[in-house]
């Protein structure tokens, strides 16, 4: 049987194999998508192989809003066949793909009048709730009355709120769940290898059959040969389609992102906020001991490879927020700010990115490669499904059909009966109910390999920042499991000390390089690199804030 361990060891067999193997399916891009189609190709029993050129969900797939959810907004475009889609695959994540790691969130719409609004709103959501079909793991929308929200929600503004709407959406760590997706590839057989740069593809005559490579970590050129190559890249697909002479039926229009995060202390409330605002919706999710608040939706045509937000992304959204919180939140008081990058599929040049459709194109410009782009993290798996459905026709032969609507993430078996054990497991290693609980949550039942480690050296129990939940061991874990090879991939994505710590994990960057660096072979001077690489990344994305606090 495969493993489902990434690190250097398996990283090193991935690169023998990708220069000696021919595979059906090559993947370029390690995004969700990317591994969705991963996951959905080698499930079928082809031969399949996933290279990425940073690391897994290093960039749109990392910097989300966190949500899986139907999308509200979509019903004012009139798209109820995105919302229906997601909203089924939202019920599947929940209730058997991966439970450990998608988790039930309630939101309220705060609402200013007191008939009108209340009919049109509540419409909206009755149609929501329809549109989940017959099987319902999360309950159904609420009306609540002002009263209510005072207790609910204090921070809501009395003075104006009449009343609000309870509604339910889920939420999920997205850079752990594409590497959690990447590793239920692996177990499954797929050769995955980061660090992986496509230079180019391989052609006879018109057909390609594969992709020349370059490894960022060996510095050698890799060849490798595919029966189809499917290219996931997000917002660098028109980049790379001129680079490879591709002409695709479809260009990617950029989309800006930002969120901010907040001291859980900025906002009383039990419940998620949503916001109508005059572009898009604005949510303020909680999100552990804090508050993510975003997002902007506004034009880029910026570097793809470093989106950073602007002082006036965060003014935006202070703003937006501001206008029904009391006290107010302060620039003074956030914790961090993330920027990422929507690939909308554009129909027309000119088009604004908040009137583009979020679904997604499937293109087959010429034999033997398919691209995919455009759609929402919530809907990776139905993405994932029509690009294979359409690559394979390259292949031949017979394939079998997508099994991974059936097909749970590693880690979700055993799931709930360990949820009834979290005191008894505790007791055994000697370690709070509330790291069982925390680390239950990040790794359902594959948390055994993060307890034998625990079980090696007892040291690895203690948490790395005393006000965040994360444990020694899972920094080490990140490294001899996840494929982290560097303190930017542990802080920024294994874990998401970045912004949830109150100084973006600078101060533990070291302590987190003296952890991983044995594993990973490294030299003093190869912590040092890592270190600063880390520091350089957080102050680029600290600098709106900066600029905001200066102004």
């Amino acid at each position: 049987m495969f493993t489902s361990k990434l690190n250097t060891e398996q990283r090193e067999r991935a690169v023998n194999s990708l220069a000696t193997e021919e595979f059906d399916v090559l993947v370029i891009g390690g995004g969700v998508n990317g591994v969705g189609v991963a996951l959905d190709a080698v499930s079928r029993g082809l031969k399949v192989a996933l290279v990425e050129a940073h690391d897994f969900a290093s960039g749109t797939s990392s910097r989300s809003s966190k949500l899986i959810h139907g999308g509200l907004r979509y019903l004012e475009q009139y798209d109820f066949k995105l919302v229906r889609e997601a909203l089924h695959e939202r019920e599947l994540m929940v209730s058997t793909q991966c439970p450990h790691l998608v988790k039930p969130v309630s939101f309220l719409y705060p609402l200013t009048e007191k008939v009108k609004e209340r009919t049109y709103v509540g419409a909206g959501l009755a149609l929501y709730d329809a549109l989940r079909g017959f099987n319902r793991s999360l309950p159904s929308h609420k009306h609540l009355t002002g009263k209510t929200i005072a207790q609910i929600s204090p921070s809501l503004r009395q003075d104006i709120i009449t009343g609000a709407i309870r509604y339910f959406d889920a939420q999920v760590d997205d850079a752990r769940h594409t590497m959690m997706i990447a590793r239920t590839a692996a177990r499954h057989g797929a050769v995955i290898a980061t660090g992986i740069h496509v230079d180019g593809l391989r052609r006879n005559g018109k057909k390609v059959i594969g992709a020349v490579a370059f490894d960022r970590i060996t510095q050698k050129k890799i060849e490798i040969s595919a029966k189809v190559t499917i290219m996931c890249t997000g917002v660098w697909s028109d980049k790379l389609h001129e680079k490879f002479g591709l002409t695709p039926g479809y260009s990617v229009a950029m989309s800006k992102g930002v969120h901010i995060v907040m001291p859980g202390s900025a906002i009383e409330s039990k419940d998620g906020i949503i916001l109508k605002t005059p572009v898009s919706v604005l949510f303020l999710i909680p999100w552990g001991g804090q508050w993510i608040v975003g997002t902007t939706d506004t034009p880029y045509e910026g570097d793809r490879s470093n989106p950073i937000a602007t002082h006036e992304d965060v003014q935006y959204i202070l703003d937006q927020a501001n206008r029904v919180l009391e006290p107010k939140l302060k620039a003074e008081d956030i914790i961090g700010v993330f920027a990422g990058l929507r690939p909308l599929v554009a129909n027309k040049t000119g088009s604004a990115t908040t009137k583009l459709s979020r679904e997604h194109t499937v293109d087959h410009p010429v034999p033997g490669f398919v691209s995919l782009a455009g759609g929402k993290y919530t809907t990776y798996r139905v993405m994932a499904k029509d690009a294979v459905d359409l690559a394979v026709l390259d292949l031949r032969r017979l394939v079998n059909e997508s099994v991974t609507e059936k097909l749970p993430l590693i880690g979700a078996d055993g799931y709930y009966a360990l949820q009834q054990q979290t005191t008894e497991i505790a007791e055994q290693y000697d370690l709070p109910d509330a790291t069982i609980t925390h680390l239950l949550n990040r790794y359902g039942s594959l948390m055994e390999e993060v307890l034998e480690l625990i079980s090696s050296d007892s040291a690895l129990a203690q948490r790395l920042i005393p006000d965040l939940p994360y444990i020694k061991a899972e920094i080490l874990h990140a490294v001899t499991h996840e494929g982290a090879v560097s303190v930017e991939d542990v802080l920024l994505r294994r874990t998401r000390i970045s912004f949830e710590a109150s100084d973006s994990g600078a101060s533990v960057a070291e302590e987190v390089a003296a952890i991983i660096g044995p594993e990973l072979g490294w030299s003093g001077r190869d912590r040092r690199v890592s270190v600063e690489a880390f520091l350089e990344v957080i102050a680029d994305e600290e600098k709106a804030l900066v600029e905001l606090l200066n102004s």
